[in-house]
């Protein structure tokens, strides 16, 4: 069936650690490896507490402050801005989506805490690029579970068998195939864009097609 539209994650895919060098040096300082570091951030209960709207975004900074030892909001504070310094937006997907939504439906659906909808408008200015926006906070469910797809496919109004779904997280793009959307794993915008004729009647090569 005649795909209708496209729906994007966000981190890993939209916006990305394309300079993971103040990680290191963040890590270095305290004294850690960065793999610990992203555990001791990512890989906690208490993201997944803030990923589904259990929890805000700021309470859960602050027991992730706990654990690493700043204990002023201003130790924070300028933690996190220099964890996140080498993170960007992919503007060369932005302008691809552009494109898309000349021809497709498009949609982001993420697993995001409660500051998505600032980050989008305020921070990036791409919220207004996208036809609906679904994430994990805001609907108290994450991916992979399907429910959150059905959401993201009833907010577009197409059924599954006419949507591509775009992740970087194996686990979520098999659980876009098992409710019938076509779906492909995000390595690299050039690798989407060698891979996206496969599925698009658009082409990449031919922005007026």
């Amino acid at each position: 069936m005649e795909i209708k539209a496209v729906i994007f994650d966000l981190g890993g895919v939209l916006v990305r650690t394309e300079f993971p060098q103040a990680r290191r040096e963040l890590a270095r300082k305290l004294g850690q490896e960065l793999e610990t570091l992203d555990r001791i951030i990512w890989g906690r209960e208490d993201w997944e507490l803030a990923e589904t709207g259990a929890i805000t975004y700021d309470e859960y900074w602050k027991r992730v402050g706990a654990q690493l030892g700043l204990t002023t909001p201003e130790e924070l504070s300028d933690f996190r801005r220099q964890y996140f310094s080498g993170d960007r937006v992919d503007e060369e997907l932005v302008r691809l989506i552009k494109a898309l939504r000349m021809h497709y439906k498009i949609g982001l659906l993420s697993n995001a805490p409660d500051r998505l909808d600032t980050w989008l408008e305020e921070d990036w200015g791409i919220k207004e690029i996208f036809d609906a926006v679904v994430y994990s906070a805001q609907v108290g469910m994450a991916k992979p579970d399907p429910a959150i797809f059905r959401l993201i496919l009833d907010r577009l109004h197409v059924p599954p068998s006419e949507a591509l779904f775009i992740d970087d997280y194996p686990r979520n793009v098999d659980a876009a195939l098992e409710l019938g959307m076509q779906a492909i794993r995000f390595t690299s915008t050039r690798a989407l864009l060698d891979e996206l004729p496969r599925y698009l009647t658009w082409s990449a090569e031919d922005p007026s097609a």
